[in-house]
């Protein structure tokens, strides 16, 4: 337990955590049983070893972080060495990699009721499915999902200011006001390139290669969040890394299921499945019309993030594409988006039309549609920039 303690001391006052996130004040921390969900490289054990140091600092003996990576559990169980902090007068335990101890659920489930005034808080992979399915812990955790870094965010780190937040429906009413706020401030399409290219995941501020880090994240979302988790044999890797491919070199794209089943010579029913894979370890997004929803194929797919975009083919990124999927990651957060109607690219909550642009609106302005801009640093009437899109988290 000492070598612990020590490890959780040392984590705690060195942890470098440049941006606040937004999620730190959505938690509701006074439950018992909290997931952290996200996907690979997104900052889920800074962010538990944020929570660490503003809740309790690097002493406080009363918190505790671990990691299930520790071969310390290939031969302890978890649920002895929760029970035997929380008789030492442990109250908060941050479990990190929860996903790789076979019976995690089983043993919270078990010290949720042995141990009433423990919080437990464990990050874990976005391929778990912690309310969707009925398992020993669905009814009694509260699950959250931490994204990767928003344009607000980055901006707030790279140019040293606070921006809060917006709402869409304050963007939408009073987008020309809050963008001439901002570009009082600082001017955003500055950093914007930079943020579609590197700015999502936190690692880019790390001294490596940014697009050969993110080859590797994205080689460990497909190995671990989609093979381990979903138990899917490794000789199948070849075909959902094939599959993966496809779609990013032609997305945003209709997905022709029976030519892919064809190219990674699998059923059309296991194409549907990969895609699905792909969509909860955050490797892409997928698009519906009104109404329809898996499994039905998706009117179009899309990489779940920009920066996705450019270690596949980096010499032929196409900027409608990057508008688009800008566009798609920064709303589906707290929106509903579906298939746009009547020539426009988006239907967001069942109400609103956009239009994805470049720097001018093409054709005729339809009033009844919004049109995000890019290139644009302060918009009109329903003319909107891109960019303070990225402000909604």
């Amino acid at each position: 337990m000492e070598s612990f303690f020590r490890t959780h001391k040392h984590l705690v006052e060195h942890v470098n955590s440049p941006v606040k996130r937004g999620l730190m004040q959505e938690i509701d921390w006074s439950r018992r049983l909290i997931g952290i969900k996200g996907s690979r490289g997104v900052g889920k054990t800074t962010f538990l070893l944020q929570y660490a140091r503003e809740r309790f600092g690097a002493d406080n003996r009363a918190c505790l972080y671990i990691n299930l990576n520790n071969l310390y559990f290939a031969e302890r169980k978890l649920s002895d060495f929760i029970e035997e902090f929380y008789r030492m007068g442990g109250r908060c335990l941050l479990i990190d990699q929860v996903f790789k101890y076979p019976s995690w659920e089983e043993e919270l489930a078990r010290c949720y009721n042995t141990c009433p005034n423990l919080h437990i808080i464990f990050s874990g992979s976005s391929v778990m499915r912690l309310k969707e399915e009925e398992t020993p812990i669905s009814h009694i955790v509260d699950s959250y999902n931490l994204r990767g870094y928003s344009f607000r965010e980055f901006l707030n780190l790279m140019a040293g200011t606070d921006f809060p937040a917006v709402k869409l429906d304050d963007i939408l009413r009073d987008h020309t006001a809050i963008a001439s706020e901002v570009v009082r401030r600082v001017h955003p399409l500055g950093y914007f390139r930079d943020y579609l290219h590197h700015g999502f995941y936190p690692f880019f501020l790390e001294q490596h290669n940014f697009s050969e880090n993110l080859v590797k994240t994205m080689n460990m979302m497909m190995e671990v969040d989609i093979l381990f988790i979903k138990q899917i044999e490794l000789t199948y890797l070849p075909k959902i890394r094939r599959l993966l491919y496809l779609l990013a070199t032609t997305s945003p794209c209709s997905p022709n299921v029976s030519q892919l089943s064809k190219e990674i010579q699998t059923s059309r029913a296991t194409v549907v499945n990969y895609i699905k894979y792909l969509k909860d370890a955050r490797l892409i997004n997928m698009l519906y019309p009104v109404d329809e929803e898996f499994p039905r194929k998706p009117a179009r797919v899309y990489l779940h993030n920009t920066n996705l975009m450019y270690p596949i083919r980096p010499e032929s990124v196409d900027p409608q594409a990057v508008r688009e999927t800008f566009f798609y990651n920064t709303l589906h957060k707290d929106n509903r988006l579906n298939e746009g109607i009547r020539n426009t690219h988006f239907l967001v909550n069942r109400k609103y039309n956009f239009k994805i642009e470049g720097e001018t609106v093409r054709g005729r302005n339809n009033p009844d549609y919004f049109y995000t801009l890019d290139n644009c640093e302060i918009g009109k009437e329903n003319k909107i920039p891109l960019w303070l899109f990225g402000f909604l988290y």
